[in-house]
């Protein structure tokens, strides 16, 4: 590569946070029903709340709620209680408290717990071995042995370079013509400038003799790095800037490279243009296509390149148009050259660096491309395709896993060579997140919810809708921390947090939803509004816990909103424990629940309560019956039966 005209004259070389604050819409009815009864958790916990209860559950749905509403005054109101009662909570309300506190200009304390934030959730280190100093070459040598590497057998002792397929045929430039007299020749390194080669693919990658590509395209200076559309009838490619025998300068004298379009007609490569975004005065080399031929990477060092090169992408219109040049951006780019992407169907995209990591000269990387068009971590695909050299031009067929890539290592035939390879064992962990979305209360499968994707900062990943199923995937990274936020007309957002396992496979992650206001009618549980599984007890005992009295003050404000509510309050035990005793433990607890009732002003009229030992068990678990403890807790239940409305 050192002598590769095309590389060197060009220094081209082979490359708010968005708070939720949407007002989520409130299920109000337009009809009022006499048998049925709306009852909004979120008041209820607020009236409890004002009561003086304190609990970190119930302080989280509170500036929860208000803070998917966009209301983050009083999302700080009641994070700030939360976080008065305890710090044991998940990063993300660290992140949602300072966000709250921002908007009422406690930026110093928004800070404060910024900066915990940041402690609790900080990124994978890997992503950075360069920047700080991490032995790096542990990483490669990782990643390497995955590589049966093999001269390609169409090398000549001159620059052979850069492949693509056409056709089932390989297109590759080459300096080949130094030989010949009538050729002209760069005065730098004694070869011909480059022209396109093609050469037949036989099983496992084998090559035929190579033959000069198409005339009308190759040109009396230099070509390389061509891309075909699936299809065959267009052709982008590398070649100085001449056209129509027009040879253009920049402001220096220099004749730099431009990215040139043809299409096929009749056989014949017709209609050769260059490229809107091309430029006399920088240079642009290097095209490859998304597998949705939608858009097209290159390589440029034109204004707002962050390096020496960098990779850049354009979205190509319907009607053949493109937009405007988009940098990679840091995570791709360097100060030193990025150069030579390809990107596979699997949507990875490989290129060549000398400013990440490597062995020495330009080395291959790695990266995927995210369904919202950022990028994964960036990786050395070690040594066999990398050397000490430069190593570049990689190409991959994503069902064989056979490719080839160029480098000018020892060893080779001539200046730069291409080489063929197998790789034995894929290097990017794949993993799916999964899950399916529901009621809470019913089970009841939740079709067109909407499911966005963040990474451990809140920064966004991409958005999906739940499919007829209640189903919604999403590709993402091994060994990283994400956010999931589920939202549905009628429901209470939820988020939550999950780490994807460090191997290839599969993660899932099912979210149930609580309606905003829950609809029910007599026979129904009161509790399921409220999650309310269980008034908890100690031990052998029947008088009322902390716990228990902040859920039966949901049940009171419920009872008090709706004066000719009855209820039935069924107690239940599991097996363990005789019959008798279960019996009268579940007895005594159920008076004591109606009992504290009455205390606090509801008609006994209005209540009756009876205990039920373990005689309706809801599973398997009887007695001589091995359970786990989860499954006998499911027997364990409290029931708030409606008998009127």
């Amino acid at each position: 590569m050192k002598n590769n005209i095309l590389f060197y004259i060009t220094i081209i070389s082979v490359f708010s946070l968005n708070i939720y604050s949407q007002k989520a819409r409130v299920a109000a009815a337009d009809k009022k029903y006499d048998n049925y009864a709306f009852v909004s958790a979120i008041k209820t916990y607020e009236r409890v709340a004002d009561k003086g209860y304190k609990s970190a559950d119930m302080f989280q749905k509170l500036g929860n709620a208000y803070y998917f509403n966009g209301e983050l005054e009083k999302a700080a109101q009641w994070y700030g209680e939360l976080f008065a009662m305890t710090s044991e909570v998940e990063p993300a309300y660290y992140y949602r408290y300072a966000q709250s506190l921002r908007s009422i200009g406690e930026n110093d304390k928004a800070n404060q717990i910024m900066e915990k934030f940041d402690k609790m959730s900080g990124n994978d280190s890997r992503g950075e071995l360069f920047a700080k100093n991490e032995n790096y070459m542990d990483a490669i040598k990782a990643n390497s042995g995955r590589y049966k590497v093999e001269d390609a057998g169409i090398n000549s002792p001159y620059s052979d370079y850069g492949t693509t397929m056409y056709s089932n045929k390989i297109v590759f430039a080459s300096a080949r013509d130094t030989g010949s007299l009538s050729h002209r020749r760069h005065t730098w390194t004694g070869q011909s400038f480059t022209k396109l080669y093609v050469s037949d693919v036989g099983e496992e990658m084998s090559l035929g003799s190579p033959a000069k590509f198409d005339k009308s395209i190759n040109s009396k200076f230099n070509e390389s790095t061509p891309v075909f559309t699936k299809d065959g009838k267009t052709i982008y490619f590398t070649r100085n800037n001449y056209l129509e025998g027009k040879k253009g300068k920049d402001g220096n004298d220099n004749t730099l490279v431009k990215i040139y379009k043809a299409t096929l007609e009749n056989d014949k490569w017709v209609n050769i243009t260059e490229l809107p975004f091309d430029s006399d005065n920088y240079s642009t080399a290097h095209p490859i296509l998304s597998p949705d031929e939608k858009t097209m990477y290159f390589v440029s060092d034109m204004p707002g390149t962050i390096g020496l090169s960098d990779i850049f992408k354009v979205q190509i219109n319907d009607d053949g148009t493109f937009g405007t040049p988009l940098n990679l951006g840091r995570l791709i780019n360097t100060e030193g050259r990025e150069t030579f992407p390809f990107v596979n169907d699997d949507n990875e995209i490989y290129f060549a660096s000398d400013g990440h990591p490597g062995l020495g000269g330009l080395d291959i990387f790695v990266s995927k491309i995210n369904a919202d068009g950022t990028f994964g971590k960036v990786q050395n695909v070690g040594m066999d395709a990398n050397s000490p050299k430069d190593d570049f031009g990689y190409w991959i067929d994503t069902k064989s896993r056979r490719g080839f890539f160029s480098s000018n290592r020892d060893g080779g035939q001539g200046y730069d060579d291409i080489y063929k390879f197998l790789e034995t064992k894929k290097l990017l962990c794949e993993q799916q997140l999964y899950g399916k979305v529901t009621d809470l209360a019913t089970s009841e499968i939740l079709l067109g919810a909407k499911i966005s994707l963040f990474d451990n900062k809140f920064n966004p990943m991409g958005t999906v809708n739940t499919d007829d199923k209640g189903n919604y995937t999403f590709s993402v990274e091994c060994g990283k921390t994400y956010n999931v936020r589920a939202e549905k007309e009628a429901y209470t957002t939820k988020e939550e947090s999950v780490t994807i396992a460090d191997e290839d496979g599969k993660t899932k992650l099912d979210i149930a939803l609580e309606k905003e206001e829950c609809k029910v009618t007599i026979g129904d549980d009161l509790g399921k509004c409220f999650g309310i599984k269980n008034i908890y007890f100690d031990f052998d005992k029947s008088n009322i816990r902390v716990e228990a009295a902040i859920d039966l003050e949901k049940i009171l404000d419920v009872m008090n909103q709706y004066p000719k509510m009855k209820l039935d309050i069924r107690s239940h035990t599991d097996s363990r424990g005789s019959f008798k005793y279960n019996e009268s433990l579940s007895d005594r607890r159920a008076q004591s629940t109606i009992g504290w009732l009455i205390e606090n002003g509801v008609d006994k009229g209005r209540l009756t309560a009876k205990g039920y030992g373990e005689y309706q068990l809801i599973n398997k678990c009887a007695d001589d019956v091995e359970c786990t403890e989860e499954e006998h807790q499911l027997n364990r239940r409290s029931e708030f039966i409606i008998m009127e409305l």
